[in-house]
């Protein structure tokens, strides 16, 4: 089995995009959705993605704009994935010409499976915790059994963090695994110790 792909996701400091890099993350995460507490204007997003070297995936995250306000952001800031978190329809999540992950609340074993027939050109399906009007950060696991074999690439997230992300990577076996509050100190403050730690239990070979 390949090393899982890591996301470091809600990256507010320019320090933390270093660190995440440099300790070997995959992907790093912006958040774009007006009610996360780690929300970032396009203007402090361009300064942070300008330091992430070319190989590293430079994601946006949106949740119910509209397609003005994801374009907007677009236009200023090199983004090369699209995480959609709210309602929004495949139609939508495909008309901004790059490759986009659609978040799923994992609130029944049906929720996965609406998702795979809505969106069959997802880059990937995060599977996250449920939580009414959220966009991820809860802190909180979902139930993994609810997880079934999938044509698409899977990204796990939900209250993953350095002591559980060993097992959840052994028992799910995603494509990546996704954290945000299981590596901070505070809301968009992350800690190098922990993102070190996660990338390196999360990449370490059975």
């Amino acid at each position: 089995m390949n090393p899982v792909k890591v996301k470091i996701c809600g990256l507010t400091r320019s320090a933390d995009v270093a660190a995440a890099v440099e300790n070997g993350a995959d992907a790093l995460g912006f958040v774009f959705a007006p009610s996360s507490k780690r929300v970032l204007t396009a203007q402090n997003a361009a300064g942070l993605v300008a330091r992430v070297p070319a190989f590293v995936c430079r994601t946006g995250l949106f949740m119910d704009q509209d397609a003005a306000a994801v374009a907007s952001v677009l236009e200023q800031v090199p983004l090369n994935l699209l995480q959609f978190h709210g309602a929004e329809e495949a139609d939508f999540c495909r008309q901004f010409g790059l490759p986009y992950i659609k978040a799923v609340s994992m609130d029944s074993e049906q929720a996965m499976q609406r998702a795979e027939r809505e969106y069959p050109d997802a880059a990937a399906l995060l599977l996250d915790s449920h939580a009414a009007g959220g966009v991820g950060g809860t802190g909180r696991v979902f139930d993994w059994s609810l997880i079934a074999a999938s044509g698409l690439p899977l990204v796990l997230a939900g209250g993953l963090n350095p002591g559980n992300v060993r097992q959840a990577v052994e028992q799910v076996r995603p494509w990546a695994v996704d954290v945000s509050s299981g590596v901070e100190t505070a809301p968009g403050i992350k800690s190098e110790t922990l993102m070190c730690e996660f990338i390196k239990e999360a990449k370490r070979e059975y």
